[in-house]
């Protein structure tokens, strides 16, 4: 399952990023890294993108992140 699908207010488990090098610096940044727990908290209207919470951080994630960010729901 990507993030793209889990919804508002679920809890799930980070498993893997598809994606290149560039993709994992980024996310790295952020602060999600496999193994951590993930939010949505919230979504932008028409589709936009995600609010995510992890670790009592928000960030918003454009759709197209999200599905590249394989997750396990909890």
């Amino acid at each position: 399952m990507t993030l793209d699908q889990l919804s508002i207010g679920a809890n799930a488990r980070v498993v893997n990023f598809v994606g290149g090098p560039g993709l994992y610096r980024n996310l790295s940044q952020m602060g999600i890294h496999p193994g951590d727990t993930i939010v949505v908290s919230g979504s932008g209207a028409f589709r936009g993108p995600l609010l995510v919470e992890i670790h009592g951080i928000r960030i918003a994630l454009g759709r197209g992140v999200a599905r590249r960010i394989l997750i396990e729901p909890i």
